[in-house]
């Protein structure tokens, strides 16, 4: 069994900067996409950024040049810095592992930007 675990979360203000961390356990296939989903109250959960146990990225247009997601493959880690942080960035973002035949995501953790 998968399990996904968050943190970093947080309340900041507009244009600070925040690092969200996802630790996978379990039994981790070598081939997979970890990603950052986020889903903001009344709204449907949107990808954010994924990227590949070979490190190719993908981000939403709405956070690219803002956010870096970056992984450990030893550590079965995957991170999301994200910076110039804006109030429509607050939702709960989870984290998601994609082995192709089945997907795992975290319990979420709180983003918060006040303006």
């Amino acid at each position: 069994q998968v399990q996904l675990v968050e943190s970093g979360g947080g309340l900041v203000q507009t244009g600070e900067s925040l690092r969200l961390s996802c630790v996978a356990s379990g039994t981790i296939f070598r081939f997979n996409v970890m990603g950052w989903y986020r889903q903001a109250p009344g709204k449907q959960r949107e990808l954010v950024a994924t990227i590949s146990s070979g490190g190719r990225t993908n981000y939403v247009d709405s956070v690219r040049g803002r956010f870096t997601i970056s992984r450990d493959n030893a550590k079965n880690m995957v991170y999301l810095q994200m910076s110039s942080l804006k109030p429509e960035d607050t939702a709960v973002y989870y984290c998601n592992l994609d082995i192709g035949i089945r997907q795992y995501w975290g319990q979420g953790t709180q983003v918060t930007v006040s303006s």
